[in-house]
């Protein structure tokens, strides 16, 4: 069975985001960052991106945005608008986006489709229609080059387009609310519903899901594999959580759930806790907006203790800290190993060197040179792993290697490449 999503979107015109086609209004304050955040972090399963500029100048703009949205966001991006071209479409690929829809409202558009799909894979491409007959002119060809359809659904039958084609369609209302999406879930080849409903900042999108599991949708919620009758408790009926930050593994804090907190959690995708002090439910962030959202539950070995990898909104500390765990007791010396740990503490004394040129520093010096300088050393430094890998000694390449990563880090810090999105690319492969 299909496994079905709830998708928000969003239009940007002039670096903002805005609340139509007609982009005349902001939503919200516009803040794009934001608004991408609390939509990945709320329960939404995709992001559509529909850009709305007028020139090209605008196109680079949102394309700038769009590069910076994938780097806060854990759901996969889709984005369209603005294509001419199969550039236009790589650019959106390489910007972040999972999949690119193409206009077929514009007849350049729907020519582009075989290229398109040939060049980058059908499972990139996606076509956006609010045409029937357009969709119907063009069957075979959406069903051979593309993997959706994307409907502008306000004055087209769902259930007849569903059945026009083989692929998966993804209905986009402004008009129905949450009870008329959710009944178009239930629809056969309906991979999921976007509207102006969930796109709402204040929809609550985890209930949404609830709401349509009670009514068999195969859809993405938090389930516990393990009932809280499974797990070891404490004297007081609770279980103590190690809650850690999910990219870097940093232990922020220590907390305890009782029965409900556990199941609150689960429900709302937010780490909720039981106040021992104050005797209370304590979902964290509720009055800071310090918030944790749940990322993954493990349980230990002796099912006494869960531990909790979560996005950490602001601090997790009462005292502002990022971490409770901020005061050092004793420290042996030694070398940091884990590798997330080097790339990304290296990569900031980069940056740092940006920011503070240090006198004769050879960071400095590349960055001073420029572009040409720095390819040129990284280009030197491949050669040089190639030569130490027909040595018979390996250890030569280990050092080679690491020359060259640090040149390459230059490189990335020079055009804006961190390794948040080295790692994101290489996970979406």
């Amino acid at each position: 069975m299909m496994q079905k999503k709830i998708v928000v979107h969003m239009y940007l015109k002039n670096g903002k985001a805005v609340t139509g086609f007609d982009g005349k209004e902001l939503l919200e304050d516009g803040d794009v960052m934001s608004i991408a955040q609390h939509y990945s972090n709320n329960g939404a399963d995709e992001l559509l991106i529909f850009d709305l500029s007028d020139d090209d100048a605008d196109h680079e703009q949102s394309l700038n945005l769009i590069r910076q949205i994938s780097r806060v966001i854990d759901i996969p991006m889709s984005g369209g608008g603005h294509i001419k071209n199969l550039e236009d479409v790589k650019k959106l690929l390489y910007a972040g986006c999972q999949q690119v829809f193409l206009n077929y409202a514009k007849a350049a558009n729907i020519d582009l489709t075989e290229e398109v799909s040939k060049r980058f894979g059908k499972e990139k491409i996606a076509i956006c229609t609010d045409s029937f007959a357009q969709l119907q002119a063009n069957k075979a060809r959406v069903n051979e080059y593309t993997s959706r359809v994307i409907l502008l659904c306000d004055e087209v039958d769902v259930r007849t387009t569903a059945r026009l084609v083989e692929v998966p369609v993804l209905p986009v209302s402004t008009r129905a609310d949450r009870h008329g999406l959710l009944k178009l879930l239930m629809l056969d080849n309906i991979c999921g519903v976007c509207g102006d409903t969930f796109s709402d900042l204040n929809e609550d999108l985890m209930a949404a899901k609830l709401e349509a599991k009670k009514h068999g949708v195969e859809i993405n919620t938090f389930e516990s594999k393990m009932s809280w009758n499974e797990l070891k408790l404490n004297s007081d009926g609770m279980i103590p959580v190690v809650v850690q930050d999910y990219k870097n593994l940093e232990v922020l804090m220590v907390a305890y759930m009782n029965r409900e907190a556990f199941e609150k959690t689960v429900e709302s995708g937010k780490m909720t806790y039981w106040s021992r002090s104050r005797n209370e439910l304590w979902q964290k962030g509720a009055t800071s907006g310090h918030v944790q959202y749940v990322k993954q539950l493990s349980i230990d070995c002796d099912n006494d203790t869960i531990l909790a990898k979560v996005q950490q909104i602001g601090a997790a500390c009462h005292t502002g800290n990022r971490s409770c765990f901020y005061r050092e007791i004793l420290k042996k010396d030694y070398h940091e190993t884990n590798p997330a740990i080097v790339f990304d503490h290296l990569y900031k004394l980069i940056e740092d060197r940006k920011q503070h040129p240090k006198e004769g520093s050879y960071t400095n010096y590349l960055l001073e040179q420029g572009i040409d300088k720095i390819l040129k050393k990284v280009g030197e430094e491949a050669t040089e792993i190639i030569i130490a890998a027909k040595n018979p000694n390996p250890e030569e390449i280990k050092y080679e290697i690491s020359d060259f990563l640090y040149h390459v880090m230059v490189l990335m810090s020079e055009r804006g490449v961190t390794w948040d999105d080295i790692t994101r690319e290489l996970a979406n492969r």
